[in-house]
Order: C-alpha cells, then sequence, then structure tokens
C-alpha cells in the first residue's frame, strides 16, 4: 500500500477517515494486516507528510496507534502522552495536524487498566514517593474521580469497576477539554472539516470500542 499524498488526502472526509481506523482495527483483531513496503513508504514521504488522521492516547507500551489500526508511515499523528489528556502543547499540535497539515479526524484513545488512572486513583500513596512530576500528571484525574465515585465507594485502583468508569469519563472529558479550549479545532468541526471522537482500546482483546 502506498503512502498518502496530498491528492488523496484531499478526498478524505471526516466520516471516511474514521472508517479507515475501524477498518485498520478489524484487520489488526483478526491478524490480517495490510501489507506494506515501509521503506518505499520512506521515499514517498520523503518530501512531505499528508495524514488523515490525528490520535492522542496514552505512553502505555500496549496502544501504539499505528499498529493497533494498521496504519502505515504517513497515515496518522501519533500524540502520546499518560492518561491521553490535552494541555496547550498537545492542542497546539492538534491544531498543526488538522489546520495546517489536513488532517480530518482527531480520535482520543483511552485504555482498558490503564497505569496513569490508576495512579490517580492512588494519588494520596502515590504522593509519598517523592516524584515531584508524576504527581503533577497523576492529579489530572482529580475532576473525573470526583464526578464518578459513589458515596462509600472504595477509590483504589483495585475497583476496576470505578477504573473502567473513569477510563471513559477521562475520554469524554478530554474531548470537552478539546473543544472548550481550542477554537480552532472548534471551528473546524462546527465546519464539518473534520470529526473529534472517542474510543476506548481493550489491552486484553486488541478490539477498539468507538464512543
Amino acid at each position: 500500500m502506498k503512502a498518502h499524498t496530498s491528492e488523496t488526502q484531499s478526498t478524505i472526509t471526516p466520516e471516511k477517515a474514521l472508517l479507515f481506523l475501524q477498518e485498520g482495527n478489524q484487520r489488526f483483531v483478526n491478524n490480517l494486516k495490510v501489507n506494506r513496503n515501509l521503506l518505499e513508504q520512506v521515499n514517498d514521504t520523503r518530501e512531505g507528510q499528508w495524514p488523515f488522521a490525528t490520535v492522542l492516547s496514552c505512553i502505555d507500551s500496549r496502544t501504539s496507534a499505528e499498529l493497533i489500526f494498521d496504519q502505515g508511515l504517513g497515515d496518522i499523528f501519533s500524540i502520546r502522552i499518560a492518561g491521553n489528556f490535552a494541555n496547550q502543547d498537545i492542542l497546539g499540535s492538534m491544531e498543526f495536524a488538522c489546520n495546517v497539515a489536513g488532517s480530518k479526524l482527531v480520535v482520543v484513545l483511552g485504555h482498558t487498566k490503564c497505569g496513569a488512572l490508576k495512579g490517580g486513583l492512588d494519588a494520596p500513596q502515590i504522593e509519598g514517593l517523592g516524584m515531584d512530576n508524576l504527581n503533577h500528571l497523576i492529579y489530572h484525574f482529580e475532576p473525573c474521580i470526583h464526578e464518578i465515585i459513589k458515596e462509600g465507594e472504595e477509590r483504589s485502583s483495585k475497583n476496576d469497576d470505578l477504573l473502567d468508569r473513569l477510563t471513559l469519563c477521562n475520554i469524554k472529558k478530554t474531548i470537552e477539554d478539546i473543544r472548550h479550549q481550542s477554537s480552532t479545532l472548534r471551528n473546524l468541526e462546527k465546519e464539518g472539516k473534520i470529526k473529534i471522537v472517542g474510543a476506548n482500546y481493550d489491552v486484553e482483546t486488541g478490539v477498539v470500542t468507538w464512543l
């Protein structure tokens, strides 16, 4: 399969971009990867890049977007941070991807058994370990935790049901943050030039569920 060009990118709609990723994950789950000559794609993209989608995912080693969506070089912008949340620098990267480089889709991809979210649930214990920057990161999830935790419920990474609810809440909150904090992306979505969607990857099955 050839890498995307300016011409092929221009024919892709947000809906088609989403379909490409959905079909790619189906191939991944069935172990039916598209045959790609990656060195040829290196040559194809030496003058530029024309990705059709932007994926914000966790740094978790099991969640490489190119692999789980069966994409090649030059197909997607991949943004990764523990806990797949958005900050100003990530928003700037997304604005470049969509408004400058022509990406048609933004995906916020969470995943099951997320270590960053487990850290958020266990924050009181982690705080004493002396990791200043990690402490700062895991407190990004406090608003979601306070929103979803039930009265008397155990706040712990061992509470699987709470962790699952937090995973979905965090994906939805990140999408809300993107729309609220970036007028560029919000307007592109209103104009129908991009879609912003959420998805959750199951580390046990390889299946991506779209929200």
